[in-house]
């Protein structure tokens, strides 16, 4: 399934059906931190697991996404641990798929990509 391009992301990390026992079982990709645990990131217990989560997936090779981010302080912290990748209203809000193609192409964003 890689030869065509499948790749796996362990959704919800830390949550329901997503434990540690998948990353063994599975050749994934990518780790989606639970948005949960973002929302308590000032928690000491809550910040060191995520820590902890993304120390993992650094060690393993996979990527990792922080679910949830809404604020600055939110995304200094993950940026401040290696997180490598971060979703939520703070990045952008939830879009149609027409909305998403029609900004994809505007001027603005060429320019900022420049």
């Amino acid at each position: 399934m890689r030869g065509l391009g499948v790749r796996i992301a362990l959704d919800d990390f830390g949550t329901g059906y997503s434990s540690l026992g998948y990353l063994r079982r599975f050749p994934v990709d990518k780790i989606k931190i639970d948005r949960s645990f973002i929302r308590d990131l000032d928690r000491r217990d809550t910040a060191a697991i995520v820590r902890t989560v993304i120390g993992l997936g650094a060690e393993l090779g996979v990527i990792v996404t922080a679910e949830g981010v809404e604020t600055e302080a939110q995304l200094d912290m993950l940026r401040k641990a290696g997180c490598g990748e971060a979703q939520g209203y703070l990045i952008g809000v939830p879009a149609k798929a027409a909305d998403m193609s029609r900004l994809l192409r505007s001027p603005a964003l060429l320019r900022q990509s420049v």
